[in-house]
């Protein structure tokens, strides 16, 4: 799918108080089926100066805003670059997710370097992001009967069984269902009715409540068992890539305003 987003998005990261090192579109946006009235979830990293990280006043780890702009809701979260490196570092599926994710509204040389130390973060142990993640939103799906949470339950199964399998990280439901097979072929479906209410309940004509529950136990069984098979190491790779960025970067940064 082809997502349309605002042109305005592109002045924000310059209208905060440090530009940040990037931002990219998470969120239904990334995962293949937004709404029409879906919020635009923007997520990234900002760089504190060195004199707010070795001093006793120390600067903002997270930044989160939250408003609207053009009838738009807009939800920004920026991590300062130790505390997203450090996530990075522990089978965050989150904060990957939003390094990697195609949909990029502001880049730079640091966050190039983070892209490429990216695959030195993948571990098998990425899996217990995603079987985690899974059992909250169907769990949420059970309670409330909307199809919101019903499909970021198979979102996340599914990219969490092809990341096990391949390495590679796939936020899109609209690229999973043709990547990994036994993807229930109904999701296009839930999918389109998905993108016309942000909270709307299943369609008419969705599968029920047993052949839900059948795919998503099938799929969760499938993710443990590439959890297994699965060539992907352990423990990360990148700490000494990213610890060298994150002195090179606050270093240049200082040497830049003497």
């Amino acid at each position: 799918m082809t997502v349309t987003l605002p042109a305005w998005l592109a002045e924000i990261p310059a209208e905060q108080a440090a530009p940040p090192a990037f931002v990219t579109v998470s969120g239904a946006h990334l995962y293949g089926f937004p709404s029409a009235d879906s919020d635009v979830d923007l997520r990234g990293v900002h760089v504190l100066p060195l004199e707010q990280v070795v001093g006793l006043r120390t600067g903002e780890e997270t930044v989160t805003r939250s408003w609207t702009r053009h009838g738009v809701e807009v939800d920004l979260v920026t991590h300062d670059l130790a505390k997203f490196c450090h996530l990075l570092l522990r089978r965050n599926g989150y904060v990957l997710e939003q390094l990697l994710s195609p949909l990029v509204v502001a880049t730079s040389p640091v966050h190039r370097e983070m892209v490429a130390a990216a695959p030195g973060c993948l571990t098998r142990h990425h899996a217990h992001h995603y079987l985690g993640f899974a059992r909250t939103q169907w769990r949420l799906f059970e309670r409330s009967g909307e199809l919101k949470p019903l499909l970021y339950t198979f979102r996340v199964l599914l990219t969490g069984i092809h990341l096990m399998r391949t390495g590679l990280l796939v936020a899109d439901l609209t690229l999973l269902t043709g990547l990994v097979a036994g993807a229930p072929p109904y999701l296009a479906d839930l999918m389109a009715a998905k993108r016309s209410a942000e909270h709307g309940p299943t369609p008419p004509g969705a599968p029920g409540a047993v052949r839900l529950a059948h795919d998503v136990a099938r799929l969760t069984a499938e993710l443990e068992e590439a959890r297994d098979a699965s060539h992907l190491p352990d423990a990360a790779t990148s700490a000494g890539v990213l610890n060298d960025l994150v002195v090179r970067t606050r270093l240049s940064a200082r040497a830049s305003r003497a």
